[in-house]
């Protein structure tokens, strides 16, 4: 009889914690007087935990966010790695684009999420306004929650850089 219950999986990031990362993302994003914006918690399987999109986000801001954190976690780097390794690969690109059933958005705004250990545990996608602004919600959300993101730092002065 004991073996009628379904056993629990262990995770590694919860509904708890990938919540309180989209909150956050979201309020950081509204304190800096942000276009409307779309957060998409993946856990580290690729899995969607969590996904808000404001008032006045496009339709298309959903796809896109999850594209941003499918292929931080698929590559193991956050989508400005991806965009800054891949400038001057556009064949393999295309490649990696159509290896993610079109799940791959090689821009700003996709942040692994790391424990402790530093093992990726998730990623958050963000797309909205201006990549590097959406990747500064994402990054800053994450280290507000006490994770780690990679990368663990939004890219230098975006809010001066008039982005």
């Amino acid at each position: 009889m004991s073996d009628y219950y379904v056993k629990k999986l262990s995770v590694a990031l919860n509904l708890k914690d990938a919540s309180n990362i989209l909150d956050t993302a979201l309020k950081v994003g509204q304190e800096a007087e942000m276009l409307p914006l779309t957060v998409a918690v993946l856990d580290a399987g690729g899995h969607l935990l969590a996904m808000k999109r404001e008032d006045g986000s496009g339709i298309m801001r959903v796809d896109i966010a999850i594209g941003k954190a499918w292929g931080a976690l698929g590559m193991g780097i956050s989508s400005r790695t991806i965009r800054d390794r891949l400038a001057n690969r556009p064949a393999f690109q295309s490649a990696l684009g159509s290896a993610a059933q079109g799940r791959f958005i090689p821009v700003p705004g996709g942040v692994l999420i790391c424990n402790s250990n530093q093992e990726v545990i998730g990623a958050v996608g963000i797309s909205g306004d201006a990549s590097d602004k959406d990747e500064y919600c994402a990054i800053t959300a994450i280290n507000q929650c006490q994770f780690t993101s990679h990368p663990e730092t939004p890219i230098e002065n975006w809010s001066e850089a008039g982005l």
